[in-house]
């Protein structure tokens, strides 16, 4: 019993500590190396991070789920998959992953190597513009979440690599502007262990809010609901069956 409760947060634990340790690297990666600053584009650091997810999501999404964020798995407590504690318990997982991740880096090549790829907002850049950004792009990423890896209607073959290009196609749009954190994990384990602590509470407040309203928009307005399918399902069957009833019926009839 204990072996199963703890093995999903081994698993979110372990996919967490990848995301942040692969998705610094991929930002303070060529500082380290003393390469040009060319080699470290907006695109390889987005794909870094989706890749990272996907790959994580298909090894590891049948233990825990794949969550490797507290915003969704705070969709999954909102929508009653899931209980507060064991929500709760995910979470710790996810933060002890990136702070252990993000302390090796700091460990390895210095503290300012992991400030510097520490999401943070871009000068003319206000918490309150950085709260929405973060909220809408993390309301794409738990909207994908759940309609491929959650709805039983979506290919499940499909899902892993949705998410990931979720996470990079945000990286992308919004990394130059708030660092596109879209999970508090990935702020909080770096600021941790570098000290940066520079307009925190956005990589807080805005995924969570994004992740929350996605999770309630999918829940009610574009998944069936799984007893509204199966009555679905009833009432056409019986509807085939009359028909094919009084098919038979007219066939019996003599001609003439």
């Amino acid at each position: 019993m204990i072996e199963t409760r703890i093995k999903p947060l081994v698993a979110e634990f372990i996919g967490t500590f990848a995301l942040i340790f692969i998705g610094v690297l991929s930002i303070a990666g060529v500082h380290i190396a003393g390469a040009p600053e060319t080699m470290a584009n907006l695109a390889s650091i987005g794909l870094a991070h989706g890749l990272t997810i996907a790959v994580m999501v298909a090894a590891l999404g049948a233990i825990s789920g794949g969550h490797f964020n507290p915003a969704v798995t705070l969709g999954f407590v909102i929508t009653r998959r899931m209980s507060p504690t064991k929500g709760l318990a995910y979470w710790a997982a996810q933060l002890t992953g990136a702070s252990v991740a993000a302390f090796i880096i700091a460990a390895a090549f210095g503290s300012a190597t992991v400030a510097g790829a520490t999401p943070a907002l871009a000068v003319d850049v206000s918490p309150v513009a950085g709260i929405v950004m973060e909220a809408i792009t993390t309301f794409f990423l738990v909207l994908v979440v759940f309609g491929t890896a959650v709805d039983e209607r979506a290919p499940k073959s499909v899902y892993p690599l949705a998410i990931g290009l979720t996470v990079a196609l945000d990286i992308m749009a919004i990394g130059p502007i708030t660092g596109a954190a879209m999970n508090p994990a990935r702020a909080f384990g770096p600021a941790l262990a570098s000290g940066h602590w520079a307009s925190h509470l956005v990589y807080w407040v805005g995924p969570l809010i994004g992740g929350a309203v996605a999770a309630i928009v999918y829940q009610w307005f574009a998944q069936t609901p799984k007893k509204k399918a199966d009555a679905e399902i009833v009432i056409t069957l019986a509807a085939t069956d009359q028909e094919t009833e009084k098919t038979e019926k007219a066939e019996e009839v003599p001609a003439g």
